[in-house]
């Protein structure tokens, strides 16, 4: 085993915008894909770990990018005025989601009709935007994402299967948000799974996070749980 990287530029109207692609070149392609939607702070080590993972598990990783080439915030005032933008116009965060997917299916180590999402925190709202937008992704995971409605989708079919990992404890997505979610979702007619993890707060698959009075703390038990559901998700939705 092999896993190679390469960076993708691509651009999104005034916007360029870069990727990390990851695969194993020992693995005759092309490969199921999975995009892999950054937090709020931007695409970083941790999504490009994510990527690498992804890859040593038979598939390509693409470390999307939702904000710009090099933006990545160091602090929460300077995640928030990152995301703030793309909360405000959610068409705008699906537009831009929906074309690192197009980006991913062009490349060629890809087979164009096996591609999921995933995604953290912010990342995980993306990817859930995604498909409430009617995308024909196979799937859609989303690991201690926010559950804010869009606004925009009401009436759509959701066709992508949905999985959400949520830390039933997070600050940023209260148990009754969970609750509309499934709501919204069965009125879409999604297949969908939420599986929430008791006495854990946000960012719960991120060993940097630590930050009880922000509700931000890493929990080793629920990260391992939810990488176990992410791989069992990823071997239905691609069969």
């Amino acid at each position: 085993m092999t896993i190679q990287t390469r960076t993708i530029e691509y651009t999104h109207g005034d916007a360029l915008l870069e990727g990390l692609l990851a695969w194993d070149d020992s693995l005759a392609g092309p490969l199921p894909a999975v995009a892999i939607s950054h937090a709020w702070a931007g695409r970083s080590a941790f999504e490009e770990g994510k990527a690498q993972a992804l890859a040593e598990q038979g598939y390509v990783g693409f470390a999307l990018d939702m904000y710009g080439k090099g933006l990545l915030g160091t602090d929460p005032e300077e995640n928030g005025a990152l995301m703030a933008p793309f909360m405000a116009d959610r068409a705008l965060l699906q537009q831009r989601i929906a074309l690192a997917i197009s980006v991913l299916r062009e490349q060629p180590e890809v087979d164009a009709g096996s591609v999921a999402a995933i995604g953290f925190c912010f990342g995980g709202l993306c990817v859930l935007d995604l498909a409430r937008s009617g995308s024909d992704v196979k799937g859609v995971a989303s690991f201690h994402g926010l559950f804010n409605p869009p606004g925009n989708t009401d009436g759509n079919t959701i066709s992508a299967k949905v999985l959400c990992l949520h830390g039933y404890a997070d600050p940023m997505a209260q148990p009754e948000s969970m609750t509309t979610l499934a709501t919204e979702l069965t009125a879409a007619g999604a297949d969908w799974q939420i599986v929430a993890y008791g006495n854990t707060l946000h960012s719960f698959t991120n060993p940097a996070a630590n930050n009880p009075e922000m509700g931000t703390v890493y929990n080793a038990s629920a990260d391992r749980r939810s990488a176990r559901a992410l791989a069992n998700f990823l071997e239905e939705v691609f069969v």
